[in-house]
């Protein structure tokens, strides 16, 4: 059985069930974080400039409060940084994700001892 492993994906739904946070939108919020820039986050996970937008933009409308402050291009250029709630946001998936990995380690054991006891 050591070749086999429990595997999961989170993510976070509203109560009705639509998703709110995933892997994809975390990845999309940590590089603007890293870049300062939706445009350049987009290019670096390969996606385009337009579904970064719109996913940001619901993102910052589902949440309770603003996740990503953006500011108008001009001779300085534009720019996008993670707010403070946006920060707290990714540091709570963050928990969220190795917990979760932690849960998915422990039951790949127990169903390992499970089928070594069945032997």
């Amino acid at each position: 059985m050591s070749d086999y492993k429990v595997r999961g994906r989170i993510w976070v739904a509203k109560e009705n069930g639509a998703p709110f946070l995933g892997p994809g939108r975390i990845s999309l919020l940590q590089k603007i974080e890293d870049l300062g820039s939706i445009r350049a986050a987009a290019k670096a996970l390969g996606m385009s400039y337009r579904r970064a937008w719109r996913l940001v933009e619901s993102l910052n409308r589902e949440s309770p409060v603003l996740l990503v402050s953006t500011t108008v291009g001009g001779a300085g250029g534009g720019g996008a940084r993670l707010t403070p709630a946006g920060k707290a946001i990714l540091e709570m998936f963050e928990d969220l994700e190795a917990h979760f990995q932690e849960f998915l380690e422990q039951e790949t054991e127990k169903i390992r001892k499970k089928f070594e006891s069945l032997k």
